[in-house]
């Protein structure tokens, strides 16, 4: 029989497995509401239990085993340290969330309550009585127009990027890690950890309002800025890499999002002369080091135009196909993908369908799109990024059971 692990790697391989392989909370933006998980256990017929808050700021949940096993998922995820594969339970610490949600987070001194009821993480971000998320003014990201636009001291940068060279410790702890998650399960290995991310993106330094500009102005500093963050990639990929290949076989190495609800936020000539070239290095040298790991791109929005120039920068996997942004369809997305980069995500209309149709109406959609992005492989199955709060455990359910 074969195992989620092989069904996932034959999708990712453009062979077709002998079902659809399925994610939930693979990485940060495959995953559940941690204010929604407790309706979906207790839909499942599961022990209630209080969710792990592994990602905070997004408010998400850790799927338990459990949960995986029901809805036939066929990935587990290595989160920064942390893992769905087996318990960790000495990382994790009640925390209730004034009252709103009782749930297991990694540092409950991260937190405080205002009066009012809004709950802070950090120095910034906040969660008001009504929000089901942290958020932070301007995104942490202030606009100035009347003023030169920020950018940062490339030599402190410099000494910043060697600072957060990965440790001989931190290799074997992270080795150790992902060879007991390996060990422990037949499911596909997701590894996420930011001693592999690819530290460039179209709103990584400045932000979305700022970066796209500079990229446009100050086209040499954006070079000099990737070449370092570049450099500071493949140390940790040549130190860290060769010792977890055997365990892993998924790698995170980007979440880059290129796209607005219409349109791209930069032109395929900004990525193609500022950006493609250092994810061309990268990937070249992941590929070097471990030819069967499959190294993964996250990017939101309306970028059809962009995946040819994402092909030629070597990614194997592009996340969360969101073809409902943009002019084109999910099958213009097959289409263009087709056999040359696999898909991942895209199975309902995530802002349209599974928010206000009706169950049969995401079971319907469910059905014709998965039909189509699952022809010749290159296909695993999730929503269009994570499942808000708001949406029930039935349309969940019909998600899954019908993909």
């Amino acid at each position: 029989m074969t195992t989620s692990r092989e069904c996932v790697l034959r999708a990712l391989n453009f062979q077709t497995p002998d079902r659809m392989p399925k994610d939930l909370g693979g990485m940060r933006s495959t995953s559940i509401s941690a204010f929604a998980y407790p309706r979906l256990v207790a839909a499942l017929g599961l022990p209630p239990r209080r969710p792990r808050v592994e990602d905070t700021g997004q408010m998400l949940a850790l799927p338990d085993l459990d949960v995986l096993d029901a809805l036939e998922i066929d990935v587990v995820t290595i989160l920064d340290g942390v893992t769905n594969a087996f318990a960790q339970p000495e990382l994790w610490h009640e925390y209730d969330f004034n009252g709103r949600l009782p749930a297991l987070v990694r540092h409950p001194k991260n937190f405080r309550t205002l009066p009012d009821g809004t709950i802070l993480q950090g120095r910034s971000q906040r969660m008001p009585p009504s929000s089901y998320v942290f958020d932070e003014e301007h995104g942490g990201q202030p606009l100035d127009l009347s003023a030169e636009l920020p950018k940062l001291d490339l030599q402190q940068f410099r000494q910043a990027m060697h600072a957060s060279l990965i440790q001989d410790a931190q290799i074997v702890a992270t080795r150790d890690l992902c060879r007991r998650v390996r060990e422990s399960t037949e499911r596909a290995v997701f590894f996420n950890d930011n001693a592999l991310s690819a530290g460039i993106g179209i709103g990584a330094y400045s932000g979305l309002a700022i970066f796209p500009m500079l990229c446009l102005t100050e086209p040499d500093y954006v070079a000099e800025l990737h070449e370092i963050a570049t450099e500071r990639a493949l140390a940790n990929i040549r130190a860290l890499l060769p010792e977890i290949a055997p365990y892993i076989d998924i790698i995170m190495l980007t979440a880059d999002d290129w796209g607005t609800q219409r349109n791209l936020i930069a032109s395929p000539k900004v990525y193609r002369e500022l950006f493609l070239p250092y994810y061309r290095r990268l990937t070249d040298e992941c590929h070097r080091i471990a030819p069967q790991v499959k190294i993964f791109m996250h990017s939101c929005g309306a970028i059809y135009d962009l995946i040819d120039l994402i092909i030629e920068s070597g990614f194997d996997v592009l996340n969360p196909v969101q073809w409902c942004a943009g002019k084109h369809s999910y099958r213009d997305w097959k289409d263009k993908a087709r056999g040359r980069i696999a898909l991942w995500g895209g199975g309902v209309n995530s802002q349209v369908t599974l928010p206000r149709g009706s169950v049969d109406d995401v079971r319907h959609e469910v059905a014709a799109v998965t039909a189509y992005l699952n022809q010749d492989g290159g296909y695993v199955f999730c929503n269009i990024h994570n499942i808000l709060a708001e949406i029930a455990p039935e349309k969940v359910l019909a998600m899954y059971k019908t993909g």
